[in-house]
């Protein structure tokens, strides 16, 4: 048996391609809802309107009470820990099943923008809604005539 030292230098670019090609995941397919550790985040629609932003959150399965919102200053978390446990236990067998999901997102919004005091959430048929006002002083004004004298 005889060992074949790699030398890199006499095709740098080939190389380099070729183990960045086998280093990705072919069925990743830059689906940007599974985490480092292969688990579904939820989807998330983030719209911004003169009066708010509005937050949507695909997460089916869940119920209202799985949710915790929190504001922090201007750092918005919505995090999830649903966990399922089931047990049979019959004349000859007995079963047991049970699963965990809990996921997390964060989001920064803008400093003194937020009527904190206002925030509303909704959950229903999978869907978590959240409307986040923006301060009276914070909303764009629209256009003024501004008269030369």
């Amino acid at each position: 048996m005889s060992l074949i030292r790699k030398n890199r230098d006499m095709f740098p670019v080939f190389p380099a391609l070729f183990d960045d090609f086998l280093s990705r995941d072919l069925f990743n397919w830059n689906q940007s809802n599974f985490s480092s550790t292969s688990t579904t985040v939820p989807a998330v629609n983030i719209r911004e309107s003169e009066e708010s932003f509005e937050v949507e959150m695909a997460s089916p399965g869940m119920d209202k009470k799985d949710f915790n919102i929190r504001l922090d200053g201007n750092t918005l978390t919505i995090s999830s820990t649903k966990e399922n446990n089931q047990e049979e236990n019959k004349e000859n067998y007995s079963r047991k099943e049970f699963s965990y999901q809990s996921f997390q997102r964060t989001f920064v919004l803008p400093k003194d923008v937020v009527d904190e005091d206002r925030i509303s959430a909704q959950y229903e048929n999978g869907l978590l809604k959240l409307v986040i006002p923006k301060k009276e002083e914070a909303k764009q004004k629209g256009p003024r005539l501004i008269e030369i004298s």
